[in-house]
């Protein structure tokens, strides 16, 4: 009995997840209304940057999850009505950028940079770069100096 009360309390304590979709944003035809929540998920709000639109609450992601219910209604497919977002916000706005040269350069330049450092350590350890030693003054040179220095 006390088992079941603790869970129940656990339960009723426990936070459910807060989603910021308005009643009047929520579409009539459940397969669209879920396709909508799936795209928003995986938009970024650009005013809380670390939340979907889905989960925020700004007046920029009721927009933009408005703008997304709309588009799904006109018939653009899921791939169109993230084009169509990107197109307007860049690539900024998806949670999960997609994969391009950009992203690979993105993403690839500190390993290869730590490649390449570890490399130059390698050679310089093994002795094949060496740093330049300095040459020997002529006479004329030390002379020269003396004469710039004032050593007699």
């Amino acid at each position: 009995m006390v088992a079941l009360f603790v869970l129940l309390l656990t339960l009723l304590l426990n936070p459910l997840p807060a989603l910021a979709v308005n009643p009047d944003e929520i579409l009539a035809d459940p397969v669209l209304e879920e396709r909508a929540r799936d795209l928003s998920a995986q938009l970024r709000c650009m005013v809380c940057q670390n939340q979907s639109i889905d989960d925020s609450n700004a007046e920029l992601a009721r927009d933009l999850r408005v703008l997304v219910r709309e588009r799904l209604v006109d018939g653009d497919s899921d791939e169109e009505v993230i084009d169509y977002v990107v197109s307007r916000y860049g690539e900024f706005v998806l949670l999960k950028p997609r994969l391009s040269v950009r992203t690979v350069l993105l993403w690839g330049a500190p390993v290869v940079l730590l490649l390449l450092g570890g490399l130059v350590l390698v050679l310089m350890a093994r002795g094949r770069l060496k740093p330049r030693q300095p040459s020997v003054l002529t006479p004329e040179e030390e002379a020269r100096l003396d004469d710039l220095v004032g050593k007699q």
